[in-house]
């Protein structure tokens, strides 16, 4: 594929106005949700080739979101696209300002492997709403995924408006070195980094949805067992492969005891004595990522789950104890099906351990104290945050869904979306009838006139 003429007739497209409609930009949206429901079974297929997702789970936690998404963006894009007025101060008047939201041009979607079309196609959504052209890179560890949105978009946009680039790492960085206005990448910290490193030699802005270690806090007076079922849903669901998913477990003491047996028997109840055997657990993408989960079961003593099979890709479901703030598993984010379960005296306590970490993409806190709660969310930094639940922050369109510091810049879902593949464009238009002449040199007040003066003047 030749990315410098794609993104060349990408751009000659999008100069001629055909992208900035409030109709074409719905009707594209429209387009894309008929294709998704045509290769649904497909793609349920594929994802199950690839991650052994189960139909329900690849319906609810990809392509059901993804729909929500487009009714979302297709129910509000006509008010997101109007102008937005903004009051002017008088030493301009008579003028009227707004801002108004313009797309960015031709931009480009990095896609990670562990959703591989809901973190891929909702950016696209997004970025359609806003008017621009893209080119899309499917992660090539979910190839099958990846085989089937290249041949749904195909079949659904014109090349010189939606286009998809399939490969390995070579490819992205082909695409790298291409000019684009704006830059999407979901996936690690460290190929975050070089992300950010190509896109500064053109001066694309980015967005980067990062990971990090998402830390989850049991306070001694939250309701343990409703703690343990939503900490176990949100940590293993995708084989604990989830941006969000609570990486470890920071357990009031007293409480520390009844949470694990709570997680054990909830563990149980979603996937019976042979997880291996449940249609609803999945595997691990590829080898070397299990083979880099292994080693962390040697981090701690196993308390429930252990079990893996190389040839399967299967890891069990499992809880660590007796784990070292230090330990490996406790430095990296896991990304996978074993959950650090660790206790803590005092709050104090753990909130020092997470302030001398880097800042994780989502924090989970359990209390039924409000007052617990304020200072938690005051102390304790994150991209986003959940109080007595896990993962939920992100569903939806209503709140936007982003990292901070190294689990990432910038947000999406919803509005928030739009304005990410947007550039909001300040304009003022003044009258022509009226020219005080009081701006013009040569100045005739003392400065002390001149800062009463736009103490008025500068008011809005």
């Amino acid at each position: 594929m030749d990315f410098a003429a794609t993104s060349q007739r990408q751009r000659a497209f999008f100069q001629t106005g055909a992208t900035r409609s409030v109709e074409f930009r719905r009707a594209q949206l429209g387009r894309l949700a008929g294709a998704l429901e045509r290769h649904e079974a497909k793609l349920l297929a594929a994802l199950h080739a690839d991650l052994r997702r189960s139909p329900m789970q690849g319906y609810t936690t990809e392509i059901g979101l993804v729909q929500a998404e487009i009714r979302h963006a297709q129910k509000h894009l006509a008010p997101w696209s109007a102008p937005k007025r903004r009051r002017t101060p008088w030493f301009v008047a008579p003028a009227r300002g707004w801002v108004q939201s313009e797309p960015f041009g031709v931009v480009l979607i990095l896609g990670p492997w562990n959703y591989p079309v809901q973190l891929l196609v909702s950016p696209l959504v997004s970025a359609i709403a806003a008017g621009n052209c893209v080119v899309l890179k499917p992660s090539e560890l979910a190839p099958c995924t990846a085989e089937v949105i290249g041949t749904l978009l195909r079949e659904c946009f014109a090349d010189e408006y939606i286009s998809v680039a399939t490969g390995g790492a070579n490819v992205a960085e082909a695409l790298l070195r291409e000019r684009f206005d704006k830059i999407f990448f979901t996936g690690s910290t460290r190929v975050g980094r070089l992300v950010m490193a190509a896109a500064a030699k053109h001066l694309t802005p980015v967005t980067l949805e990062l990971g990090g270690k998402c830390p989850a806090i049991v306070c001694a007076d939250a309701p343990v067992k409703l703690a343990a079922r939503r900490i176990a849903w949100g940590k293993f669901m995708n084989a604990g492969q989830t941006c969000v998913a609570p990486d470890f477990v920071l357990v009031a003491r007293e409480s520390h005891a009844p949470f694990v047996a709570a997680m054990k028997q909830a563990l149980h109840e979603f996937y019976g004595d042979a997880p291996a055997q449940c249609a609803d657990y999945g595997r691990i993408v590829n080898q070397a990522h299990f083979e880099r989960l292994v080693n962390y079961l040697r981090d701690g003593k196993a308390v429930h789950g252990g079990r893996h099979d190389a040839k399967d890709l299967f890891i069990a479901p499992t809880i660590l104890a007796d784990v070292s703030s230090d330990a490996a598993v406790m430095q990296e984010e896991i990304f996978g099906p074993i959950l650090p379960v660790l206790e803590f005296e005092k709050l104090d306590d753990a909130l020092a351990l997470l302030r001398d970490r880097p800042t994780p993409l989502a924090l989970y806190l359990f209390t039924r104290d409000r007052a617990t709660e304020a200072r938690v969310l005051a102390e304790a930094r994150s991209g986003g945050a959940c109080v007595n639940d896990v993962v939920s922050h992100m569903i939806g369109a209503g709140l936007p869904f982003g990292g901070l510091g190294e689990s990432g810049m910038g947000s999406y879902h919803g509005r928030a979306g739009f304005d990410a593949f947007s550039h909001q464009r300040a304009v003022l238009r003044r009258a022509t009838w009226l020219d005080t002449p009081f701006r013009y040199p040569p100045q005739k007040l003392s400065v002390a006139r001149l800062k009463q003066a736009m103490r008025f003047l500068l008011c809005d």
